[in-house]
């Protein structure tokens, strides 16, 4: 099955003649880029977007070729439409934006950010079943909690996904997918 192209460049058109700003459109397809946390907090600093969901093989190639900005993929496998991807890509890019969750420096400190994965987390009661939480994070000492969680941080990294050291470094994103191809 796959999707025929009339009814998207009808509405693609009156969409996009409508704004402003062309939309940026972003087709979650496995031929697209591997979506990442980078691609995430672009996506938040949009001002307007349209996802286009294919289902089963899709969309035909023309609506891609004429409509499509960025492709996405979540992986290297293959679900059965583009809905399901398009809700993780909206949950990764809406908790990027600063008041949607309580406390945007939570966002700061999760997984993918900043290069590492999160550290560990606790919470009460302080010893259970003879483990305890490390000293260090019931210190109050905020300075070297920080300090423990990047470094734990980058020692999981290291272990778990040694394919991410090379990026610990890296700094914050400074652009967003606005270098992408933009047809207007």
């Amino acid at each position: 099955m796959l999707m025929k192209p009339e009814p998207f460049f009808r509405i693609l058109k009156e969409l996009t003649e409508r704004a402003d700003r062309r939309p940026l459109i972003v087709y979650p397809s496995p031929q697209g880029k591997t979506f990442r946390q980078k691609n995430a907090i672009a996506l938040a600093r949009e001002n307007h977007l349209i996802f286009l969901c294919g289902h089963y093989k899709g969309i035909d190639q023309r609506v891609v070729e004429r409509w499509v900005d960025i492709e996405y993929s979540l992986g290297d496998y293959v679900i059965t439409g583009g809905e399901p991807a398009v809700l993780v890509m909206i949950d990764a890019a809406t908790r990027m934006i600063p008041g949607v969750l309580g406390d945007f420096d939570s966002a700061r400190g999760d997984s993918f950010y900043d290069g590492v994965l999160d550290s560990p987390h606790y919470t009460r009661p302080e010893s259970l079943d003879g483990r305890k939480v490390p000293e260090l994070l019931a210190s109050g000492h905020h300075k070297n909690i920080g300090i423990w969680r990047r470094a734990m941080g980058e020692f999981i990294t290291s272990k778990r996904r040694p394919d991410l050291i090379h990026k610990i470094k890296a700094k914050p994103l400074t652009k967003t997918d606005a270098d992408r191809k933009r047809k207007v």
